[in-house]
């Protein structure tokens, strides 16, 4: 129920703030080793580190791929799901009528028929997000980890976490096809099953012909393919050899990162001694301060290891809270939020009073 936010930069340091942390200390203690210790052998070569290096940023490259493509197909399928409402809604109010019922009923009772099933549409709805949101065994990082488990604490509100889906749905649908729906497993598939079940009674009580009826058990279709499609995507998680190797492949980088960043810089200093020692006296104060820095440059790489650290490491982050679109973090497709807009539309559509109003953004993430 919630998600699309603009992410400031202040937002991802807050969210990485423990991960920059242990980079630093990471950068800082083969530093130590190397100019505090005296153990100037210890560094790596840059020519094998700077091959692993591309190798890891194209493996990371790929996972975020991987991962987008699977939130953009579950933005497309909802938003499908977004078109397919609409047009179910404007066949039951032009479709359902008294042009071939052999019994005229009121304006009010084909309104009552009308509200009927697109309250019911709205329970389906329903039902698929909160079987969207349900948790996976994969689906660990909003609940595994501390920064996601503090931002998600302070920043926004899961309506699927708070309000059991009994509540959510009872209002839309009779209390026999409540029991019905509860009584069973996949509930948005039982709630098609009832709706085409209301239709063919529909088509035998002459409110609907025979065409008609077709068209809208083809829009009954194409709402099981919309869902099947989330269900896809919800029940097949990111494999999980590229999810484990890209990890390790980052850690091993980020390790060695600070041992083939030192020699350069270390030289950096070298060259530096050099100059001085053509164009300043070496008695001025100055000069004892530039050699001073000079000897210790390699102190320097710290911030760079860091900065290195963080880059590779976020741009992993973002791919792993990418792959699961429906786990309701901050970036996932705002399932709760389009439902609400389809109900919203559709029951406008049908002239139905009671009409809930959108939901509001709360820290720049709408859910």
């Amino acid at each position: 129920m919630y998600t699309r936010r603009i992410f400031p930069v202040a937002g991802v340091i807050k969210w990485t703030r423990r991960h920059i942390f242990l980079f630093f200390i990471l950068a800082t203690i083969p530093v130590f080793l190397f100019d505090i210790a005296g153990l100037k052998w210890l560094h790596v070569p840059w020519l094998p580190l700077g091959v692993l290096g591309t190798a890891v940023a194209f493996i990371v490259s790929f996972k975020n791929n991987a991962s987008y493509d699977r939130l953009w197909e579950a933005r497309k399928i909802w938003g499908g799901i977004v078109n397919a409402s609409r047009t179910w809604t404007i066949m039951v109010k032009d479709f359902i009528n008294n042009d071939h019922s052999s019994e005229k009923l009121s304006e009010r009772e084909l309104f009552n028929i009308h509200r009927e099933l697109v309250h019911r549409h709205i329970a389906w709805l329903t039902a698929l997000r909160y079987q969207m949101r349900a948790e996976k065994p994969w689906e660990m990082h909003l609940k595994s980890k501390k920064s996601n488990i503090e931002y998600r604490a302070s920043q926004y509100l899961v309506c699927e976490d708070t309000i059991p889906i009994e509540d959510a749905i009872k209002d839309y649908i009779s209390e026999e096809e409540f029991k019905e729906i509860f009584a069973k497993g996949n509930k948005p598939s039982q709630l098609l099953g009832v709706q085409s079940k209301r239709l063919k009674e529909l088509m035998q009580g002459g409110l609907i012909e025979d065409f008609r009826h077709m068209e809208m058990a083809n829009m009954l279709k194409e709402f099981y393919t919309l869902q099947g499609k989330s269900e896809r995507i919800k029940n097949f998680p990111y494999p999980r050899q590229f999810a484990t190797l890209n990890y390790m492949f980052v850690w091993i980088f980020i390790i060695l990162l600070p041992f083939g960043i030192m020699e350069g810089f270390e030289s950096i200093g070298e060259h530096i001694i050099d100059d001085l020692e053509n164009h300043v006296s070496h008695t001025s104060t100055l000069h004892r301060i530039q050699e001073f820095i000079a000897k210790h440059f390699v102190w320097f790489s710290i911030p760079f290891s860091t900065l290195l650290m963080w880059v590779f490491h976020t741009m992993e982050s973002m791919g792993e809270n990418t792959e699961n679109p429906f786990e309701g973090g901050p970036n996932d497709v705002p399932i709760t939020d389009l439902s609400r807009g389809i109900e919203i539309d559709i029951r406008q559509l049908i002239d139905d009073t009671d009409i809930p109003a959108p939901y509001e953004w709360k820290n720049d993430i709408v859910m």
